[in-house]
């Protein structure tokens, strides 16, 4: 225990020590600390004393000269926003007055692109002086007149510089020695064309000019920075395309000669005789090509001033420039005077098409490394690649304008056609013919061995042939006309064999409409032609029955599904002739009953007047149908003629006959004479018939 005592209680003084020595310590420091507290409340309160001095001075005394100041501010503001306003007036003025005077230092030496930045720069002045409302309106209009007459003063330079520049050469017209005088001429017959003439100046003379002459990459720029480029190079290119490209297009007898004189390129004329109707597309795109490269190399490819840094101008392209203006009609000119003609009329020569296909190629690709075209495919190139399209197209249109034109000729001009007469068109040989040729072999062959089953009293090979008649020369050639249509079409592309078989359809369809019309007048007068017309139409119906189905199995597949017929066709031209001929039999017949009227109904045959009267108008029917016979007798079938001539003559007799019975008996025995004439005329004219 007392061991355990001793440690406790020399560690309780220890530790009630520093318990007295930080209490100590803890109250002598604080002393200090809470008396510089003191002394910091005291200067607060002063410097709180001093605050609330200065407040009630600022409360009396400043504030009232505040309103002063705000006011005097504000004016001074104002003053100097006026002076403001009026010195940057006046900047733009001297700047505008600046621009001005460089541009004519400028002007004066010719330096037109200096000249053009000039203007420009003053354009901009003047705009910046019209947004100011409170600028004096009567300056504006005096400063916006004088830019005007100065921009007009430069076009007139730049205009007599261009001018010079390029030299257009025209015959002389009447009243007109000068030679730039093209505005009204027109160049219409190859001697003019070949007077005509391009000058396009590279350099000019320094004994012409007494100052400097500017390049002519200067005037363009300052057309380009006054906003005229366009309009020049339009009007450049509608001459170019009109006096030069054109004629070179049209004419194959013209091609362009290119001289290098001093200073001077020169485009001119020359004749080549030839026997050509229309250019070679091949040549007429070489002849232009050559004009186009004088052209970009001379007046086009001209390179930009190093020191003009203006984006507008930088980003121009005077070939491309050109090209969208004249290249539209140009390709239109290549296409109407050029291809539409070299686009061949038998489908034999469409694989020749592949070269103009090819040079139409070049002479665009030429022309987008001379940057005239785009990359795009232009409607030039389209139209040489779409060959099958046009060739359809022409074929077509050339098939029915022939028709067309056979359909209005004569047709009185007649041929005979027999039984045994055909079209001369080259025969079809049916596909697998071969093949048809040895199973028909096989099976005669088997047939043979078993029976024999041909008939023993066969039909005659003319059975199912057209009667002997005269037709129209023109219906025969329009027959053949179609046949060599769906001839070509067998060889065609489905495209183009469509479009020829539907056109030889159009035929027969342009047929019934245009012939009834055209001849509509001597149909119904003359009966040699209706009856002609009648043996055309079942001319053409006969043959309508058997043309679609030779040419079926040789036609486009989509031609194969059964439309490829023309016996629809039949029945409307049995109609057409019939219709006609029948219309010419009442014609007649209605002459007939009105000759027999003035017979005085063959009453009182005693009468020497009324027998006169009578024999008059038998004599008249019996002149009528002899004049038929002889119209009718040559032209129509066999079978035809003896009725249309019976139904006449039973028209007349029935008439005859009807009136006669109707006579009293004393007056039927005085037509004993007459009657015996009249019989014995009717044998005659039967037996001519017969």
């Amino acid at each position: 225990m007392c061991f355990l005592k001793n440690p406790i209680g020399l560690e309780g003084k220890q530790m009630g020590g520093e318990v007295c020595s930080m209490i100590s310590k803890k109250y002598s420091e604080f002393l200090p600390s809470m008396q510089s507290a003191q002394d910091l409340v005291t200067q607060v309160d002063k410097l709180s004393d001093d605050i609330d001095l200065l407040k009630s001075r600022i409360e009396s005394e400043v504030r009232r000269d505040l309103h002063v100041s705000t006011a005097e501010f504000t004016d001074l503001k104002q003053q100097l926003e006026r002076d403001s306003v009026v010195l940057s007036l006046l900047k733009q003025l001297q700047e505008f007055s600046t621009a001005i005077e460089e541009y004519n230092c400028a002007l004066a030496e010719k330096k037109y692109v200096a000249a053009a930045q000039r203007l420009e720069e003053a354009q901009k002045c003047l705009k910046l002086l019209k947004s100011r409302k409170c600028f004096d309106l009567k300056m504006l209009k005096s400063l916006s007149m004088e830019l005007t007459i100065q921009k007009q003063n430069i076009l007139y330079h730049l205009g007599e510089e261009w001018q010079k520049l390029i030299v257009w050469k025209f015959p002389p017209s009447k009243g007109a020695a000068d030679l730039r005088l093209f505005s009204s001429l027109d160049i219409s017959n190859l001697e003019s064309c070949l007077q005509t003439e391009l000058h396009l100046c590279t350099e000019q003379s320094q004994k012409e000019e007494k100052g400097p002459v500017p390049p002519i990459s200067s005037v363009l720029l300052a057309f380009s920075l006054l906003g005229e480029l366009h309009t020049k190079l339009k009007s450049f290119g509608q001459m170019l395309l009109k006096y030069i490209l054109r004629p070179l297009a049209s004419c194959p007898s013209v091609f362009a000669v290119i001289e290098n004189q001093p200073n001077i390129i020169v485009i001119r004329f020359e004749s080549v005789m030839n026997d050509l109707e229309h250019p070679s597309p091949s040549e007429v795109f070489a002849k232009i090509r050559l004009v186009l490269e004088v052209v970009q190399k001379q007046l086009l490819d001209l390179p930009l001033d190093a020191d003009l840094e203006n984006e507008k101008t930088s980003k121009i392209i005077l070939a491309e420039m050109l090209g969208d203006m004249i290249w539209e009609d140009l390709s239109e000119c290549l296409i109407k005077n050029c291809l539409v003609y070299s686009i061949p009329t038998n489908s034999s020569k469409l694989q020749q098409y592949e070269e103009i296909i090819q040079s139409t190629e070049e002479f665009e690709n030429a022309l987008k490394e001379m940057r005239f075209l785009k990359g795009d495919t232009t409607d030039l190139l389209k139209y040489a690649r779409n060959v099958n399209s046009h060739f359809a197209n022409k074929k077509c249109q050339d098939v029915i304008v022939a028709a067309r034109n056979l359909m209005t000729s004569e047709i009185h001009n007649t041929v005979t056609i027999t039984p045994a007469s055909k079209i001369s068109v080259p025969d079809l040989p049916s596909p697998d013919e071969d093949d048809k040729l040895q199973v028909q072999k096989v099976s005669i062959t088997q047939y043979d061995e078993v029976v024999n089953l041909e008939p023993e009293n066969s039909l005659d090979q003319h059975s199912f042939s057209l009667p002997t008649c005269r037709i129209s020369e023109s219906v025969k050639k329009l027959m053949e006309l179609a046949y060599q249509t769906l001839l070509e079409a067998t060889t065609s592309s489905d495209q183009c064999a469509v479009q020829l078989f539907y056109s030889v359809r159009n035929i027969f369809h342009l047929f019934h409409d245009v012939v009834p019309t055209y001849h509509k007048e001597n149909l119904q007068k003359l009966p040699q032609l209706a009856a002609i017309h009648h043996n055309n139409c079942m001319y053409i119906a006969h043959h309508l029955l058997t043309l679609g189905h030779q040419f079926r199995l040789r036609l486009a597949p989509i031609l194969c599904d059964g439309t490829t017929t023309f016996v629809d066709l039949v029945p409307g031209f049995r109609r057409l002739g019939t219709e006609c001929f029948l219309a010419q039999m009442r014609a007649q017949k209605g002459e007939l009953l009105e000759r027999l009227s003035s017979a005085r109904n063959f009453s009182n045959m005693d009468d020497e007047e009324n027998y006169s009267a009578a024999s008059k108008a038998v004599r008249q029917v019996l002149h009528q149908l002899k004049r038929l016979g002889v119209v009718w007798q040559d032209v129509l079938p066999v079978n035809i003629y003896c009725k249309a001539m019976g139904t006449l003559l039973n028209t007349a007799i029935s008439e005859i006959i009807g009136r006669v019975t109707a006579l009293e008996v004393r007056t039927v025995r005085c037509l004993a004479r007459l009657e015996m004439q009249f019989l014995s005329q009717m044998v005659t004219l039967l037996r001519q018939s017969r």
